[in-house]
């Protein structure tokens, strides 16, 4: 109202004004003439609108850096190979998928030291943008990320970043169950970095900077150094579906492998979904994780080796149901003799195993669980240790941390908590797991939706994991309940991750970039 008054009284002023001011273009009664302005200029045409590109099938071309190989699932197919210097951005570009021929380098090994770069040595850096999908079609294609180079692929909760396979893309054409037991359809993800390990090539010191070795499955592929905090990247946010490859018995592309990764590496909101092989291997390192996602995998899911100290906390997994073996593998190599010693700690994770003992310590590993729920479909019991010095309260090696730490721990397994067989008995491993907040079997659990807390879980008792975990400084969040989620309506896993909960976007779905 105020304004609209305002302005009648600037619109009176102005006619007012006009009429008593004896403007020079307005001539004085009886002079006859008339000064009439200049008509103004007539406005240029409208230009031609550029045409709006189609809203959907394929691009016309493929962006700088890629080359363009046809189109799939209606979208154009911009493909990456080699060597990847410098730095090259995978752009979320409407009509666009892009995908992987052979083995796909970023950077070319830079060596164990960053003060004295690798002869020959170049750095790559690879960037991802939000929504975009990456598929490989065989086990001959994979992306590996070389010591000295970098990764970004970020995408977000509504957004994130798809890596798959070619015959997701197509639908699984001709399979009799739509593609939900597929696995192995392309090699994965490789992140080599300059962490300590503590398995050697030659006669070198175990965890120093000449201490390297070579990464299963890929050729020529080293990692490992003297630099905890070596920053990799960043993965956030991303789905890795059907991967794992057997180069040849025992040497295996998992769906993602981290090999000698260092701390300064952001990786959290993971999720790796029926791999032939392990989900995630850890061998050495130091990276950490919140929220990892692991669904379908066919050998183990957690597989940790070579000195690997992580952290990790939040951690959902499902085994597949005509398939798996064991949740964790987790051992230090040339038991405690070598260091640094294994020591990953988990807290708040909820195990779905099937087949065999869902958690399997071994080797002289230093290993510790809070805040989790363990269990599985069969009869098989939920722990399994072997070797004498995996329990020993101390022994020859300076870090020896002594027996598995289990802090809150709901052992929910049919056929009872521990096995007992050569390696270990049940007798000399149920002392370590009574008491301390822990639950053991006879239990009935009240999951709902396979995974999510019932009223059972969310009265057990918790601990704060940053007690439980000493030394581990605010990684840790300092949780009170049981288990990955705090009760039913906690689902953080919505929205990035495919088959995971009610309404869920299958992951057999043949995926396109999200705008």
């Amino acid at each position: 109202m105020t304004i609209r008054f305002r302005h009648l009284l600037l619109i009176g002023s102005a006619v007012a004004l006009a009429a008593c001011d004896g403007a020079t273009n307005i001539a004085s009664p009886g002079e006859g003439t008339i000064v009439v302005p200049a008509p103004a200029p007539a406005p240029a045409p409208a230009p031609t609108p550029t045409p709006t590109p189609p809203t959907t099938g394929p691009a016309d071309s493929c962006p700088a850096g890629t080359a363009n190989v046809g189109v799939i699932n209606n979208l154009r197919n911009c493909q990456i190979s080699g060597n990847i210097t410098g730095s090259l951005t995978l752009r979320n570009i409407r009509g666009v998928v892009y995908s992987l021929s052979g083995r796909v380098n970023v950077g070319i090994d830079l060596g164990a030291n960053p003060a004295a770069p690798a002869v020959g040595g170049q750095q790559g850096i690879l960037t991802i943008e939000p929504g975009v999908v990456v598929f490989g079609s065989s086990g001959a294609d994979s992306l590996v990320v070389n010591r000295g180079s970098q990764i970004f692929a970020e995408g977000t909760a509504t957004r994130p970043i798809i890596f798959t396979s070619r015959s997701n893309m197509e639908g699984f054409p001709g399979t009799t169950d739509g593609g939900t037991s597929a696995i192995g359809q392309w090699g994965g993800i490789v992140i080599l970095g300059r962490a300590p390990i503590h398995t050697c090539i030659g006669t070198v010191t175990p965890g120093t900077v000449d201490c390297q070795s070579a990464v299963e499955g890929v050729t020529g592929g080293i990692y490992g150094g003297g630099t905890p905090s070596d920053n990799s990247g960043r993965l956030d946010y991303i789905q890795v579906r059907y991967p794992g490859f057997q180069v040849q018995p025992g040497n295996e592309l998992n769906g993602i492998t981290f090999a000698g990764v260092g701390s300064g590496t952001f990786a959290n909101h993971i999720q790796v979904h029926n791999s032939s092989d392990d989900g995630i291997e850890w061998f050495g390192g130091r990276v950490n994780h919140k929220y990892l996602v692991l669904t379908g995998n066919d050998d183990d899911t957690i597989d940790t080796d070579l000195g690997y100290q992580g952290l990790i906390q939040y951690a959902l997994v499902v085994q597949r149901s005509d398939g798996g073996d064991r949740v964790i593998e987790a051992e230090t190599s040339g038991n405690e003799q070598l260091q640094p010693r294994s020591f990953p700690r988990i807290a708040n994770f909820t195990f779905i195993g099937t087949r065999s003992d869902s958690v399997l310590l071994r080797g002289g590993t230093d290993f510790g669980l809070a805040n989790g729920i363990i269990t599985h479909t069969g009869t098989a019991q939920c722990l399994d240790i072997d070797d004498a010095q995996t329990i020993a309260a101390s022994g020859s090696a300076p870090d020896e941390r002594g027996p598995p730490i289990f802090r809150s721990v709901i052992f929910g397994c049919s056929g009872g908590a521990v096995e007992n067989d050569s390696g270990v008995d049940a007798a000399a491993v149920t002392p370590l797991i009574t008491g301390n907040s822990n639950i053991l079997p006879p239990v009935t659990l009240t999951l709902q939706n396979i995974f999510l807390p019932g009223n059972f879980e969310t009265s057990a008792p918790a601990t704060d994991p940053r007690v439980a975990f000493a030394n581990t400084g605010t990684f840790f969040d300092q949780t009170n309940y049981v288990g990955a989620f705090r009760n039913a309506t906690d689902t953080w896993y919505a929205g990035w991750t495919c088959g995971v909960g009610p309404g869920a976007t299958a992951c057999t779905a043949p995926p396109s970039p999200i705008q």
